[in-house]
């Protein structure tokens, strides 16, 4: 049954969208609107240059090229995806990518039951411009290459186990990637102008070795039929890349971060300044929220992560560096703002298991321009359902 929020949200998507047969993304203003969200309106700059609501407050969990507070272990530079691991002492772990040419992967950042740092180390090596990723519902974490020839790699968020290539996601200039806990499809984007919405279906719940890769074809009123994918892991360069083998697909303007909750994948594409959700069970794809809409405060729409409330919350690579909540009744408000870093790019937004802290990197912030990433705390609402 659909509770209330998911019946608000679903419905004012709905009835936002006007797909049309001669232009399949033409669609009436969103119904999105902005507001002062649940927290209320930011606050002036605090000592590390963020604006916050009114009882938040941020520090520095941790510079790129730096020793991790605690630890001998440097930082990583220009930090992108991330997302929380619960451990087995009641602390969790933070991963992030690396979105380097050359020698790229992933690095986690354990932290006790208190939330202080206890260990740093790197989960994913040997790989490039890991841009985002996404957990899995069985611990892992996949981390994404973000070039032609780019791969998917399984990682081990506590470092033991190394990464492994995962070949049958595809081979194709992967952003981010979201897992349905329920059958545990893998949702993807692809960041290039002409990039696709894919997903793959293992042949086993939590099991990626072998499965079917599948492209989107998306109908005038929005449903989604899915394609095999004829060659999943194309030569790069010389063969027909994944985006053109099938022709009825259907192309998404530089897709970007991606999230699943509650039935629903939601997923951002920059070149049109977009979020869409697409619901699995109705096989039904709508854009929940149109930046060409006047007076709204968000721009540049890049990672996304769902927050324990449920409000989606996009990180913004261009507009004026906010991180922005969309409500589940369409209020549109900035949760946070980072300023002297227009340079930059927000990136990696994650909770920590009990949604008390939220992780956020400013991808070249920092005193020498390489990356920082903060943790944020406050009276983050845990649920806010009637």
């Amino acid at each position: 049954m659909l509770n209330r929020r998911d019946f608000l949200r679903l419905s004012s998507a709905l009835a936002a969208s006007s797909f049309t047969l001669t232009s399949p993304w033409q669609r009436a203003l969103s119904q999105t609107v902005a507001g002062p969200g649940p927290y209320g309106p930011l606050g002036p700059p605090d000592e590390n240059g963020i604006q916050l609501p009114r009882g938040f407050r941020s520090s520095v969990v941790a510079v790129s090229r730096e020793p991790v507070p605690g630890t001998d272990f440097p930082w990583h530079v220009f930090p992108d995806g991330g997302a929380t691991f619960p451990t087995d002492d009641q602390g969790w772990i933070y991963v992030s990518n690396c979105e380097f040419v050359v020698g790229g992967g992933a690095s986690a950042i354990r932290f006790d039951p208190a939330g202080r740092i206890v260990d740093a180390y790197s989960i994913c090596s040997g790989t490039g411009l890991n841009c985002a990723g996404g957990k899995t519902p069985w611990g892992t974490w996949l981390s994404c290459e973000e070039f032609p020839a780019g791969s998917v790699f399984e990682c081990d968020p506590l470092g033991r186990v190394p990464a492994e290539r995962r070949l049958p996601l595809g081979t194709f200039q992967h952003e981010a990637a979201a897992v349905d806990p329920a059958t545990g499809i893998v949702y993807l984007t692809e960041d290039v102008r002409n990039g696709r919405f894919y997903r793959f279906v293992p042949d086993a719940w939590g099991n990626l070795t072998s499965g079917r890769l599948q492209v989107a074809e998306v109908g005038p009123e929005g449903d989604l039929l899915w394609h095999d994918v004829p060659e999943p892991n194309p030569q790069i360069p010389g063969g027909l890349q994944t985006r053109f083998q099938v022709p009825a697909s259907t192309a998404f303007d530089g897709g970007e971060g991606i999230a699943t909750n509650g039935g629903h994948v939601y997923f951002t594409t920059k070149g049109d300044d977009r979020v869409w959700d697409y619901v699995p069970a109705r096989e039904k794809l709508v854009v929940l929220y149109d930046g060409a809409t006047p007076d709204l405060p968000l721009s540049g729409v890049d990672n996304i992560t769902v927050s324990p409330s449920e409000d989606l919350l996009v990180a913004e690579d261009g507009g004026n560096m906010e991180l922005v909540l969309i409500t589940p009744e369409l209020e549109v408000a900035p949760l946070l703002r980072v300023v002297g870093q227009d340079f930059s790019e927000l990136a990696g937004p994650a909770f920590d298991p009990d949604g008390k802290r939220l992780y956020v990197s400013s991808q070249r912030g920092g005193p020498q321009g390489f990356g920082i990433t903060y943790e944020i705390r406050g009276p983050f609402a845990k649920s806010r359902r009637r």
